[in-house]
């Protein structure tokens, strides 16, 4: 469903660790996007859960839309505005 220039309803989930500072930068750079496409940011932390800490390892951060990985390390900007204008 959309709403104008918005995802209705897109949640990307950002993977991560609390004490990860590229984790961090990731949240942050994803300010914009969030704000330009209306989107919902779940952080997770892989620490808390023994499956997704072994999935994960040191790949963290990974941000994913549903089962897409759409980057890990540093946010790709690019390629994220460009996958989220696909799925409207």
């Amino acid at each position: 469903m959309q709403s104008g220039n918005h995802v209705a309803a897109a949640t990307l989930t950002l993977y991560g660790r609390s004490y990860c500072h590229l984790c961090d930068e990731m949240l942050a750079a994803l300010a914009p996007l969030r704000d330009e496409f209306g989107l919902a940011i779940q952080v997770v932390d892989v620490d808390s859960d023994a499956d997704l800490e072994q999935r994960f390892g040191t790949l963290v951060p990974v941000l994913m839309h549903a089962d897409t990985e759409l980057c890990h390390y540093h946010l790709d900007t690019a390629k994220v505005r460009a996958y989220l204008v696909k799925i409207r």
